[in-house]
């Protein structure tokens, strides 16, 4: 990850390999915005950026060479639309300008980010996105183009603040929220024949092992143990691969807690759907169906890092949904870590399953709150598109939990669960079916489902399939691949149940 300073010198002093400012739209064509900078020139680049073509739009990043009164080797302009009814900019527009100004640096050495700093939100804005945007997965790639694609090795954020407390706490805390979402990315776009179940157990226990702490304890249930603790999801969803699931339970207990939260994760390291297969086309993505593990992993990670007085823990349901002979088949039934019996409609519809069994174990561990975080439909993606993640469940948890994605800048939308859908779930053999044959509301019925194993506990389902995963082009600080969503949510709403 990029190393993050503080700096309240002139911008136009620092000898960077890229200097970036901001430029937004006017009544009047186009301003540049960023601290501290010179006002000779702002003018001087507010006069050529026009016959450039730069138009100050969001996600727009245009390279200039620097001019004499500028040390940097490189100007670079990131677009900040406009501006906000009270002359100011969202903490989310400057989260991504930063972000899509040093994602598009990759390659070089040291960058400066000079935008608008004018409060707290604003800095952690900037700190967050520029890196953010530091990031490249290139683990698996050869050759002399490996280099080009380096994220930037050092970022410098411009800001009046630098030398407060409060900012150089906001710099700290913005190491731990990167590395925790970059550390998700990473074991997204790690290939499914790398990261099966068992190497993802490996993988948590190594992100443990590296925090240092005796405050987090990582526990694994393999085949045998799942099998005679009445797995029956997990268990079930699994039996199709020559690669057996795994349930890992990461748990991070400070001595001062105040409060209890549990985490359960979707860890499908590779879903083709089983019998009921999925189409050729699109499955290549399912490398991604894990990604709710891979956010919970790392979000507990974090709370830990940043010493958070809350009992956090994290259940990473780990299975490969294959077609293999042992597979379980459309017709068979289940019977879950709770006690409930489960007809199967659709093996394509797994997730659930295997999240059933991990919110049961929460249950009965004993928790204030629980929160489920999952690639679960592609009713999401029909329903909000691939940028806006569905949020449901009891009414106060959902609140808190929206409040939290406003507070990190993800988009999180509430949607209902009808009491009318339940009736879609009903089994004339078992007690309830894993999939209702009715299509329509797909992600809303999904939730009806795991609702039936939260107990009495208060609880929350995001469902982030589209936005887990992004297959189309980068924007702001949002790389193409595993997208880290999530992560950010989780961690503020952590934060919001201290004291």
């Amino acid at each position: 990850m990029a190393d993050l300073t503080l700096s309240s010198k002139n911008p136009s002093a620092l000898k960077v390999d890229a200097l970036v400012v901001g430029t937004c739209k006017t009544s009047d064509g186009l301003a540049v915005v960023a601290d501290q900078l010179p006002t000779d020139l702002v003018h001087e680049i507010e006069t050529l950026a026009p016959l450039l073509g730069v138009t100050g739009a969001r996600d727009e990043v245009r390279k200039l060479p620097a001019t004499g009164g500028v040390k940097a080797s490189l100007l670079v302009l990131t677009g900040l639309g406009e501006r906000e009814a009270d002359g100011t900019f969202a903490p989310e527009t400057l989260r991504r300008a930063a972000g899509a100004a040093v994602r598009d640096l990759a390659g070089t050495e040291s960058v400066a980010v000079a935008l608008p700093t004018a409060t707290e939100a604003d800095l952690v804005a900037v700190l967050e996105g520029s890196l953010l945007g530091a990031y490249a997965f290139t683990g698996f790639r050869t050759g002399d183009g490996v280099a080009k694609q380096q994220p930037v090795s050092s970022v410098e954020v411009v800001t009046s603040f630098a030398r407060s407390a409060r900012a150089k706490t906001a710099a700290e805390r913005a190491k731990v929220l990167a590395a925790a979402v970059h550390g998700t990315r990473d074991l997204i776009n790690t290939p499914p024949n790398v990261l099966f179940p068992a190497a993802f157990a490996e993988a948590a226990k190594t992100a443990v092992k590296e925090l240092g702490t005796r405050a987090v304890k990582v526990t694994v249930l393999d085949e045998r143990q799942l099998a005679a603790g009445g797995y029956g999801g997990i268990v079930g969803v699994g039996q199709g691969s020559a690669r057996p699931p795994r349930l890992v339970k990461v748990a991070y207990t400070p001595s001062k807690a105040t409060t209890r939260v549990a985490l359960v994760g979707k860890g499908i390291t590779f879903d083709t759907g089983g019998i009921s297969i999925k189409p050729a086309a699109g499955m290549h993505a399912m490398t991604s169906d894990m990604s709710g593990a891979a956010a919970v992993l790392h979000t507990v990670v974090a709370a830990a890092r940043l010493g958070l007085p809350v009992a956090v823990t994290g259940y990473l349901c780990l299975a490969e949904n294959m077609p293999g002979g042992g597979a379980t088949r459309p017709g068979d039934v289940l019977t879950m870590k709770s006690g409930k019996t489960v007809e199967i409609t659709n093996t394509d519809a797994e997730g659930r399953l295997v999240m059933a069994d991990g919110m049961a174990l929460a249950v009965e561990d004993g928790t204030d709150v629980l929160i489920d975080i999952a690639t679960l439909t592609g009713g999401q993606i029909v329903a909000l598109g691939n940028r806006i993640s569905g949020l449901m469940g009891d009414d106060d948890v959902v609140a808190a939990v929206k409040a939290a994605a406003d507070d990190a800048g993800e988009q999180f939308w509430p949607m209902p669960m009808p009491e009318e859908l339940r009736a879609g779930l009903k089994s004339n053999v078992a007690d309830i079916v894993n999939s209702s044959a009715d299509r329509g509301g797909h992600m809303l019925s999904a939730a009806v489902f795991l609702k039936e194993f939260t107990g009495e506990t208060p609880w929350a389902h995001l469902d982030i399939a589209g936005p887990a995963f992004n297959e189309k082009a980068a924007f702001g600080y949002t790389p193409l691949g595993g997208t880290g969503v999530g992560v950010r949510t989780l961690l503020a709403y952590l934060e919001s149940k201290v004291g």
